[in-house]
């Protein structure tokens, strides 16, 4: 009994990053200092990764315009499923938006150790090993969003074309549709990311497996929730292609911190 209630009720700790020479706790401008030499690498590697999209623009350009070529009403576009501009400069604005968010994907692994490097010296010694599992978990897990998305997209352009009546001609506008197509896309993938916000969570001691375990009920109404928003359509087999994984996930998510309550209480 006591065993039990130690795993489920690990107390919540400080994550005060410390000198690993002396021990002691790093300043105010220690913290800004690292946060620094840390965003100046995210940069780098976000400058790298939109300089090797540009060559590939027109390919990710390609993969975004698909659904509006699927589309049933595809001949009865203006622009026969072409975007258009309607003003010069926004044909560079475009490319820009469109390099920059693949350049963002690109970097993803890059940011992650970053962030897991920063947080890490508030951490046991055996939870800093986690940081390739949690940078690969969280490309893993934002990259099955963005699929996900993907495969929904031409459903959902589909069916908000319909919603406006065949007495509308979809004139599609490139920075409009493609901010579109972005915005659900990071909206998916950043979705499918809550699990590792509860692992950190659970990592800060500020939630337990039991906790979890307790909100199950809701956790379930609230991915059903969410999908029944971010998913414009009224098929309920669309739906519960998001809610499924989404409760599926959670369930995953109070095993895992289970297992990290378990060894933290060794490790004490």
């Amino acid at each position: 009994m006591t065993n039990r209630r130690s795993h489920d009720q690990a107390p919540v700790r400080s994550v005060l990053k410390t000198r690993p020479s002396s021990g002691e706790a790093m300043s105010l401008w220690d913290h800004l200092d690292e946060l620094r030499s840390r965003l100046f690498k995210v940069s780098i590697a976000f400058i790298l990764g939109s300089a090797v999209s540009w060559f590939f623009y027109d390919q990710i350009l390609a993969w975004m315009v698909a659904p509006l070529r699927r589309l049933p009403e595809a001949d009865q576009i203006v622009s026969k499923g072409k975007l258009i501009f309607t003003s010069p400069p926004e044909a560079l604005f475009v490319r820009l938006k469109v390099v920059a968010f693949a350049g963002l994907v690109l970097a993803l692994p890059v940011i992650l150790w970053q962030l897991w490097r920063f947080i890490t010296p508030g951490l046991y010694k055996h939870e800093k090993r986690l940081a390739v599992p949690f940078v690969f978990t969280s490309l893993v897990l934002f990259g099955i969003g963005g699929v996900l998305a993907s495969y929904l997209l031409p459903k959902t352009v589909a069916v908000l074309v319909a919603l406006g009546g065949s007495e509308f001609v979809l004139v599609p506008r490139a920075s409009e549709y493609l901010s579109f197509v972005l915005l659900l896309v990071v909206g998916f993938g950043a979705t499918f990311e809550f699990p590792l916000v509860l692992i950190f969570l659970a990592l800060a001691g500020v939630v337990t497996a039991r906790k979890l375990r307790r909100g199950r009920k809701v956790a379930w109404v609230v991915a059903l929730v969410v999908s029944a928003i971010v998913t414009p359509t009224a098929d309920p087999v669309t739906q519960l292609a998001l809610a499924v994984p989404l409760g599926l996930l959670y369930e995953l998510t109070i095993l895992v911190v289970h297992l990290l309550q378990r060894r933290r209480t060794a490790a004490e």
